[in-house]
């Protein structure tokens, strides 16, 4: 499935970076806004939608169960069947490389009488679903699958589900969001305790929808969310902020590149998201906040980005969950600071659109720097400098692709990667953007 035409790309050294960008709209609330809106009664307008192909699977999952969207005047538009209305799909649904879209889906077609079956490309047939099939099951759920729960698999939803109390052994944003998608059509109350908070859009969209949503400390970092069942979500426009995760491409880029200076603008800063912030600044990256403000329920602000020295830090692995998507991108700014940088518990980057963490070790020390992982931490030697000159395996990882590019933005010698395709999963346009801010890429 998905025979895309591979897009060998080469970054080079260039001079400073410099100009103003918005990156695309965030992935995380894109999906979850398009889903929620399917299951309201109503119509529910969403500006600012990332029209990638994870978010685009996503709608096209949506109308085969039954939904109703629409791009009309720089919008889109949903119409829902409201909770628990989806009806069969005809074919497969098919989720190209999101493990976002999938997972959600998969909680939202979970508590659902209906049966449907999921499937996506090679990279997403090899990620693990077992773990959201496990709660789903307890819910009322049927998952017909391999052993070690991957794609392609057929899903039964619940014809009468039931509410539950779960604890993830992981900290997961979709699997927290899967739970509690199903448990809209459970009558009571479905909880999920997290030992550690991990990013909280689906609680916010879940609210800013009508829903009954507590949301309680729990231990030393964790949360107790508490869901009331069976509400009526009600229509309720949505703004999406641009993405921190896509944004922190070309701020690296910029940190990296002297003398440069580019503004990103309208970047969200939930809380639960700005751990790459935190590091760099720790770092000393030279990062302000301007014209902070509220839009679609979450802070953004524009990002002023200067050319910065940047020296070793330890990251614990406290912080992970606010920045999982940008560990690749930070070890590449890594490679470029002073000292030995420790990323501690990475464990989640291996179960990524690849082995994130086998993937961004390759990246560095196939461009000459020196590389370690031990057991769930990641060790990079930066020397201030980066030799590059590299010829990079993406393994179909959007974020692989973009942090290799990067680092040849700023690396001695180019960097090539085999095949920058799927990096509009994510980010259409990246190439672009990085252009006309002054980068060399083609």
């Amino acid at each position: 499935m998905h025979a895309t035409r591979p897009r060998p790309l080469t970054a080079r050294r260039n001079g400073p970076l410099h100009g103003r960008a918005r990156v695309p709209g965030d992935k995380s609330i894109s999906i979850r806004a398009l889903i929620l809106g399917a299951l309201t009664v109503g119509e529910t307008a969403i500006a600012g939608l990332l029209e990638g192909e994870d978010v685009l699977n996503t709608a096209q999952a949506l109308r085969a169960l039954g939904a109703t969207l629409e791009r009309r005047g720089g919008q889109w538009r949903v119409r829902g069947v409201g909770v628990g209305g989806f009806a069969a799909p005809a074919a497969p649904l098919d989720f190209g490389n999101s493990g976002t879209g999938c997972r959600l889906m998969l909680g939202a077609v979970g508590g659902c009488p209906v049966t449907a079956q999921f499937d996506g490309d090679a990279s997403l047939r090899k990620r693990p679903m077992r773990r959201v099939l496990d709660p789903l099951e307890r819910i009322g759920a049927r998952a017909l699958a391999a052993a070690d729960g991957r794609l392609p698999l057929t899903l039964a939803g619940a014809r009468d589900p039931l509410p539950i109390v779960f604890e993830p052994q992981v900290a997961s944003a979709q699997l927290k969001s899967a739970v509690l998608l199903a448990g809209l059509n459970a009558p009571g109350e479905t909880v999920v305790i997290e030992h550690e908070a991990t990013r909280d859009h689906t609680e916010k969209m879940l609210a800013h929808f009508g829903a009954q949503v507590r949301v309680e400390p729990a231990g030393e970092n964790g949360r107790r969310i508490t869901l009331a069942g069976q509400p009526e979500l009600t229509p309720a426009p949505i703004v999406v902020p641009a993405d921190p995760s896509s944004a922190a491409f070309p701020l690296v880029a910029a940190l990296l590149t002297q003398n440069s200076e580019v503004i990103l603008e309208g970047v969200m800063l939930n809380p639960l998201r700005t751990g790459l912030l935190t590091t760099l600044r720790e770092m000393g990256a030279v990062i302000d906040e301007v014209q902070r403000r509220t839009e679609g329920g979450e802070e953004v602000a524009d990002l002023l980005v200067r050319g910065s020295t940047l020296r070793s830090v330890e990251v614990p692995a406290s912080r992970a969950p606010s920045m999982i998507d940008e560990y690749p991108i930070l070890a590449v700014a890594a490679a470029f600071a002073e000292g030995t940088t420790v990323m501690r518990g990475l464990k989640e980057l291996r179960v990524k659109e690849s082995d994130r963490l086998a993937g961004t070790a390759a990246l560095l020390e196939g461009n000459g720097v020196e590389v370690e992982i031990k057991d769930d931490d990641l060790m990079v030697q930066g020397r201030g400098c980066a030799p590059g000159g590299g010829f990079v395996t993406t393994h179909m990882d959007h974020r692989i692709a973009m942090a290799a590019l990067v680092m040849g933005l700023a690396s001695e010698r180019p960097v090539e990667i085999d095949d920058g395709s799927f990096i509009a999963t994510s980010f259409p346009g990246f190439v672009e953007l990085m252009c006309s801010l002054g980068a060399e890429v083609s």
